[in-house]
């Protein structure tokens, strides 16, 4: 860091002070060379992650749009608040930790409909029914004759 005063490359750090809830380190620094003092501010760069939906659009990742969804799909059913962000929490972890920094929306989906399955079969058949926009009533029962299927084995 060079001193906006004299240009000299070093400094010492006198103070250091998180901010806005742990999200910035504000430092205060003295110069070596002539002794002023300047304040510093570290962020995280934070990497915004895109969804390409399936007409090919490209959109921010956003945790409460997919907490939104699953809220719905669980309207009036027994599944706890905390379940439901775990499953988001795991859906964030896997576009963190993927190489790529878009993933399709697809992936997201199929992920978030293997967690609702295990946690309540209704909510699941309601955000399957949104999600994968079942064009009659044929196409419905199919997934639930699948679900059903699957129960019974």
């Amino acid at each position: 860091m060079k001193c906006p005063f004299c240009s000299h490359p070093e400094d010492k750090v006198v103070d250091s002070r998180e901010g806005k809830e742990g999200r910035v380190v504000r430092r205060r620094r003295e110069c070596l060379s002539c002794s002023r003092r300047f304040t510093t501010y570290e962020r995280v760069d934070e990497i915004p992650y895109m969804v390409v939906k399936k007409d090919g659009r490209r959109e921010s990742f956003d945790r409460n749009k997919l907490l939104t969804g699953l809220v719905k799909a669980c309207e009036k059913r027994p599944v706890p608040m905390n379940a439901l962000e775990a499953v988001v929490d795991e859906v964030e972890n896997m576009l963190q930790e993927s190489a790529e920094k878009e993933l399709p929306a697809t992936l997201i989906g199929e992920r978030l409909m293997e967690r609702l399955k295990v946690l309540d079969q209704v909510a699941y058949v309601r955000f399957a029914s949104v999600y994968r926009q079942f064009g009659d009533l044929n196409a419905f029962m199919d997934e639930l004759n699948r679900l059903l299927g699957q129960r019974k084995s």
